[in-house]
């Protein structure tokens, strides 16, 4: 593969958080409750490492292409 095709497979881990988070419904309410935390906050707030690693991941791999 490529430089540019392997790259074009990686930017699709940047739209994870995108799609994680568009669709409101999907974590809009309390249950499950972790330490606390109603479900729509820690599902929220989860993503902000997953994000984080993905694009370190796709950083990373775009150097080495």
């Amino acid at each position: 593969m490529t430089g540019f095709s392997v790259m074009k497979y990686l930017n699709f881990l940047l739209a994870l958080p995108f799609l994680g988070l568009l669709w409101t419904p999907l974590y809009n309410r309390y249950d499950p409750v972790l330490w606390g935390f109603p479900f729509f906050y820690w599902y929220q707030f989860t993503w902000v490492p997953v994000t984080s690693a993905l694009i370190w991941i796709v950083w990373k791999k775009g150097q080495n292409t």
